[in-house]
């Protein structure tokens, strides 16, 4: 193992520096953040709010065609080349699981946007279903980034689960305005996904087990914490996530679901898909996918990792991360892994130097 204490030492140098300075100066603005030198750690930290300082959190409001709401987005960081914007999972999940990158991304100065999409978290809720249809997110998106002043020079959309479908429909339609697109632990076909639910994962689970949650399900029992119960050990502690009790974070978020949201697209289980999202399927259109993307995946994800692994082979420019260690939630399960190759992938594509084809 390489000897990183000196760089640590550093770090942890120019960043009580830059938090000295900090306290002997008034609140930074953009005025003086230009004069901050890019690519330093000061600069990272450089706050170009100007006025009342509340963290960087901005209220985007949209417009949908039940008129306008709110969402929330908090900025972390500060790198005009590579800015990353979250897309959570669920549907209906918040961006409070993603709190994890915290400890990856910043150290190596990627700034990263997190962002509640309309009916989750800290957004408005409009408690509509009609309102949850996946054109309708992809222009809600579109208009976060135009808010956010996001474009073809720094702009990476993350999407994971429900998020890269989300994520993969946004390229589809505006990859002109992106810099990378990272689909994290999810396929490129519900009906897939459902086949592999069925043929594969099903199959791993004990007979009885599966012979109960499948009498459930055919007797539409879903609110039997039954269901839940054999779910819980069965097939979420196996795929879901690998860490039990799960991290604090993604119980936060999974605690937080908009139950009308997630059982609307998805259906009533990650066992399978049977909401709005059951016939969706993008694989054939993956060749037009010109931005260079990244899929990532986990061999004991809820995805099937080679379909995950064969995006990247479908689209122009594609790398594939599959972690050995990994679920749904590789990125705490698989994290050295996964942050690691995403890491690799922000660079390279900031670089140019993207190898497509490449697995990381």
């Amino acid at each position: 193992m390489k000897n990183i204490f000196p760089l640590r030492l550093t770090a942890t140098l120019l960043l009580g520096a830059s938090l000295l300075a900090g306290c002997s100066q008034p609140n930074t603005t953009a005025e003086t953040a230009a004069t901050v030198p890019a690519g330093t750690l000061a600069s990272y930290f450089t706050n170009s709010e100007t006025g009342v300082q509340d963290g960087n959190v901005r209220v985007v409001p949209i417009t949908t065609p039940k008129g306008k709401f709110n969402v929330w987005t908090k900025q972390y960081g500060n790198n005009p080349k590579i800015k990353v914007l979250l897309l959570n999972g669920g549907p209906g999940a918040t961006h409070e699981y993603f709190e994890c990158f915290e400890n990856f991304l910043p150290k190596e100065g990627i700034e990263f946007i997190y962002y509640d999409q309309l009916g989750c978290g800290n957004s408005d809720n409009p408690r509509d279903t009609s309102m949850w249809s996946l054109p309708r997110y992809v222009e809600e998106v579109e208009q976060v980034r135009q808010a956010l002043q996001l474009d073809s020079s720094n702009f990476f959309l993350l999407g994971h689960s429900w998020g890269g479908i989300l994520a993969a429909e946004y390229a589809f339609k505006y990859q002109q305005h992106l810099k990378g697109l990272i689909i994290s632990n999810m396929m490129m076909s519900c009906p897939a996904y459902g086949k592999y639910a069925d043929e594969v994962l099903a199959k791993q689970m004990k007979p009885e087990v599966l012979a109960e949650i499948r009498k459930i399900e055919a007797n539409k029992d879903f609110s039997n914490p039954r269901y839940m119960g054999l779910l819980e050990p069965n097939f979420y502690a196996e795929h879901l996530c690998r860490i039990v009790p799960n991290p604090e974070p993604v119980t936060r978020a999974l605690g937080k679901i908009n139950q009308s949201l997630y059982v609307t697209m998805q259906g009533p289980s990650e066992f399978g898909i049977s909401g709005k999202l059951t016939t969706w399927n993008r694989v054939p259109d993956l060749p037009q996918l010109r931005v260079p993307v990244l899929s990532i995946g986990g061999k004991y994800d809820t995805m099937d990792p080679d379909h995950m692994r064969m995006i990247a082979t479908k689209v122009q420019k594609g790398n594939s991360l599959i972690c050995p260690q990994g679920s749904h939630m590789s990125m705490y399960d698989d994290q050295q892994t996964y942050f690691k190759g995403l890491l690799t992938f922000l660079k390279a594509v900031d670089a140019g130097t993207v190898k497509p084809g490449a697995e990381l």
